[in-house]
């Protein structure tokens, strides 16, 4: 539209005439939006705010007197505020390629000074120590006409034909070389070791492989005998069976006429013994009881024979006290006790006798019995002598005898 500007994005546009801008300038700042400028009557220009980059390659001496050329990039705009883009708008609208020439001529002077203060180690060891001091130097003229520095960078350091820089990093050379020498050595070493690994692990698996190839070898040489032979070792087993079988029938049969045998001759053999036996075992019993039989009929009529004597005896016991002055205390029953001591007597007579004869079976009972029989006369002869004194046929007594 007519009359109406606008700037670009990267542009500050001044216009002048008129009245004055902010602050007193001589001109109005117009950013970011267009305005109506009257014809004629108002001038407008434009200030680039764009990225600039001045170029520096400047001969400084360190603090040891060494001479250094420095070359440095420093990259630098119009500042964005108003005071910046007025500032560097009176010193560079009407020729703004100017401002890299100043910004160049500032940071060599700056540059001067601060490699002057600084040994070469430290230049070539702290450039950005370096760029630091500079830029915080030239940070106060640089606002002053407008302009701020983004960066600056040192692109080289040289000393020219002095040497001083590569003898300085001569040892460091050394020490690298040095390195170098020895990690070449060390790779070279490794790549021989590791040839020879190569090597024997190409021998161990060509061995394995052989070893494999032998066995495999030597299994088809085992399969193929094991081939040949198949037809005689089948033949062999077949008649080793057949011969187990043989042996195993002849076994039955001869377990089989053993049991005939047993059966035929032992059995029945055994069975007579054994008739044999239980028949003379019986007839052993037989004659036993026989035996016992005989003996216990001889004790009966021993027992028969004393006991028909008993009244015999009695009598020749009471015949022998038919003579003795006997007095009678107590009427009948003193006569009853009298004869009841002479029964009393017999039967422990015939007891005696008894026990005699039991207790001499198998021996020289007669002797026994012929001992007894005295004291049986004794007791049973009327002249028996009952107190031991009397002689002859008659025993005689001292006076009467008194039975309670």
């Amino acid at each position: 539209m007519f009359g109406y500007r606008v700037p670009a994005p990267d542009e500050a546009m001044l216009i002048s005439g008129g009245r004055r801008g902010l602050g007193g300038a001589p001109f109005r700042v117009v950013t970011g939006h267009g305005k109506f400028v009257l014809p004629v009557f108002r001038k407008t220009r434009f200030l680039t705010l764009a990225m600039c980059e001045a170029e520096v390659a400047e001969t400084c001496v360190t603090k040891q007197g060494i001479a250094l050329t420095v070359k440095a990039v420093i990259a630098f705009k119009v500042g964005n505020d108003h005071e910046s883009i007025v500032n560097a708008g009176q010193r560079f609208l009407s020729d703004q390629d100017q401002m890299a020439v100043l910004t160049g001529r500032i940071f060599a002077g700056h540059l001067r000074s601060i490699i002057g203060s600084m040994t070469v180690e430290e230049i070539v060891t702290e450039r950005q120590k370096l760029a630091t001091e500079v830029l915080e130097t030239s940070k106060t003229e640089m606002a002053k006409i407008g302009l701020s520095v983004d960066s600056l960078q040192i692109q080289s350091i040289d000393d020219g034909e002095t040497g001083y820089i590569e003898a300085m990093s001569a040892p460091h050379k050394a020490a690298i070389q040095r390195q170098a020498q020895i990690a070449q050595a060390q790779a070279t070493q490794a790549s021989v070791e590791a040839q020879q690994v190569a090597a024997r692990n190409q021998a161990e698996y060509a061995r394995q492989t052989a070893v494999v190839q032998a066995e495999y070898s030597a299994e088809v040489d085992r399969a193929q005998a094991q081939a040949a032979q198949a037809g005689p070792l089948a033949q062999a087993h077949a008649q080793q069976e057949v011969l187990a079988a043989q042996t195993e029938l002849a076994l039955r049969a001869a377990e089989l006429r053993q049991q005939q045998l047993v059966a035929e001759i032992v059995k029945p053999a055994e069975a007579e013994a054994e008739r044999i036996r239980v028949l003379a075992v019986a007839d052993a019993e037989r004659m036993r009881i026989q035996a016992a039989a005989a003996a216990s009929h001889d004790r009966v009529a021993l027992d028969r024979m004393l006991i028909d004597q008993l009244p015999q005896i009695v009598k020749e016991a009471a015949g022998g006290l038919s003579g003795a002055n006997v007095n009678v205390l107590n009427g009948a029953d003193g006569l009853s006790e009298i004869a009841a001591g002479l029964v009393s007597q017999g039967l422990t007579i015939l007891d005696s006798v008894r026990k005699n004869l039991n207790g001499g079976e198998g021996g020289d009972g007669s002797g026994e019995e012929s001992d007894n029989l005295p004291a049986l006369r004794g007791l049973t002869t009327p002249g028996g002598d009952r107190g031991g004194k009397g002689k002859g046929g008659r025993g005689t007594t001292d006076g009467p005898i008194d039975i309670d």
